[in-house]
């Protein structure tokens, strides 16, 4: 499974955590190409740190790859339930 679905599975079943909170925001950060916190990373388990890495290998490699719109729609819905 690639790191985008790893994602969104994660973010899906773990909305309140910590580590899907910014998750989320690095998703969302990069798909709207808005300013993103590193700090926010170095804060993650290391698993969830990986992850985060890998979304980022994964985004840079292929921009337009389906999957990411369907985590970025999660990463929109968790944002607006903090609001």
């Amino acid at each position: 499974m690639n790191a985008i679905k790893r994602a969104r599975h994660f973010i899906e079943q773990n909305p309140q955590e910590r580590a899907a909170k910014v998750l989320s925001s690095l998703v969302l950060a990069l798909e709207t190409e808005h300013s993103f916190e590193l700090s926010q990373l170095y804060e993650l388990d290391l698993a969830a740190f990986e992850l985060a890495i890998e979304i980022l290998k994964e985004w840079r490699l292929d921009r337009y790859y389906a999957g990411k719109a369907k985590l970025f729609d999660i990463s929109l819905q968790l944002s607006q339930m903090k609001s």
